[in-house]
């Protein structure tokens, strides 16, 4: 690949969702228009950079194009009768345009996409909308992507997103974080959608790696921006926590060739001391701040497992003790699952198991691939050889991944 491709698709990869949201700030809360402008930029880019060279700051010089392009678009719209609005865009673009050095409009506006999260999260959309929305225009996800997480067709998704944006286009929902006393009401659609950007991050749902690491490093960052924001707030607290304990695992988590690692045999010397430090005091202050939400019991179990020096010295009957509360605050079939993983180190594959089936028989997570994983592994320590395999073939017509992929192969082909 040529190495101003690689650059561009680079730029693409981490800093796609803030460029979309200086766009949308500078075109006065149009998300459409910001998209379709953004898009143009990049493509302007495919053009430019192998006859010019790659800019010295690629995110300006993009940002710089898309809003050239705004300009001459709304130049070319300005007529008589045209609204007040649209000259106010015109004249703050140009005012902008003519004020900023390539390079400084980037660092002028570094809470941006912190802006377009709680514009994404007003209530006046519902939760699930707001979580999607955040998703798609500041994280980048895919529409497909988005519709799995969310269980739904893409053509539904796509035709949810349609309508949040003429929602906030309509309704005139201002392009700002609001007010301290407005910032409970949006604060839990923000939350969720760094959790869901972070666990793509972290557990791609499909492709050729088992991680993301910029879609990582974004959640990391806007979890942190949203902590300074709301340093009262243990669940945002929480939230860092959980996610920088995670984090501190994940070199341990892939092979050198790019294979799947699963926690009791990870090297534990790979774990990232700082991160994980970080990470415990984090839950400390939420604690302290009277947390002990659906965030604050992830993070505590995160904590257990980094805390245990060996895989057998895992507090096992904490964790489950753990997730049968979070159970109860958080209900969900992945969830429930999860549980049944833990209860299954604590007590024993065959209570695992009967968990594992009620979950099956409920018919909830028919196209999740690690429900039938994690039978096949149960029914393997229980020396049903047979019944594992069939399970992991099932498991293995769903992953999308091709690290997990290589890993049910593999155990397969240990159980036939």
């Amino acid at each position: 690949m040529s190495p101003w491709l690689s650059i561009l698709e680079q730029t693409y990869r981490t800093d796609h969702g803030r460029i979309v949201a200086t766009l949308i700030r500078v075109m006065g809360g149009d998300f459409a228009s910001a998209e379709e402008l953004v898009q143009e930029a990049f493509e302007a880019a495919l053009q430019q950079w192998p006859q010019d060279g790659v800019p010295a700051e690629p995110r300006a010089w993009l940002i710089r194009a898309a809003r050239n392009k705004a300009v001459d678009r709304m130049r070319r719209g300005v007529r008589l009768g045209t609204r007040v609005d649209e000259l106010e865009v015109l004249a703050r673009l140009e005012q902008e345009l003519s004020t900023a050095p390539d390079g400084a409009d980037w660092q002028a506006h570094p809470d941006d996409s912190l802006r377009l999260l709680f514009t994404c999260c007003h209530p006046a959309l519902a939760v699930d909308i707001q979580v999607a929305l955040a998703l798609r225009t500041l994280c980048g996800l895919t529409t497909e992507e988005i519709a799995r997480a969310f269980l739904v067709p893409p053509a539904t998704m796509a035709q949810r997103l349609v309508r949040a944006q003429r929602k906030i286009r309509d309704a005139g929902i201002p392009y700002v974080i609001p007010a301290l006393d407005a910032l409970a009401e949006r604060t839990h659609g923000v939350l969720h959608a760094i959790y869901l950007l972070f666990s793509e991050g972290y557990a791609a749902t499909e492709g050729d790696a088992l991680l993301r690491v910029d879609l990582c490093a974004e959640a990391l960052r806007l979890a942190r921006l949203a902590r300074s924001l709301l340093p009262r707030n243990g669940e945002v607290a929480s939230l860092l926590s959980m996610l920088l304990l995670h984090h501190s695992r994940h070199r341990a988590r892939v092979a050198q060739d790019g294979g799947l690692v699963l926690l009791d045999r990870q090297d534990r010397s790979l774990w990232d001391a700082s991160e994980m430090e970080e990470g415990l005091a984090q839950l400390e202050a939420a604690l302290a701040l009277g947390a002990f939400g659906p965030y604050t019991i992830q993070a505590a179990i995160a904590a257990l497992h980094a805390q245990a020096r060996r895989p057998e010295d895992t507090d096992w009957e904490q964790i489950s003790a753990l997730y049968h509360r979070l159970s109860e605050l958080a209900p969900g079939p992945v969830v429930e699952l999860n549980r049944a993983a833990a209860v299954a180190m604590a007590k024993g594959p065959e209570h695992g198991l009967a968990l594992v089936d009620d979950l099956e028989a409920s018919g909830r997570l028919t196209s999740y691939h690690l429900l039938p994983a994690a039978r096949a592994e149960l029914l393997r320590r229980l020396g049903r050889r047979e019944e594992s395999a069939a399970a992991y073939r099932r498991a293995l017509a769903l992953v999308r991944t091709e690290p997990e992929r290589r890993f049910l192969e593999e155990r397969l082909r240990e159980v036939i």
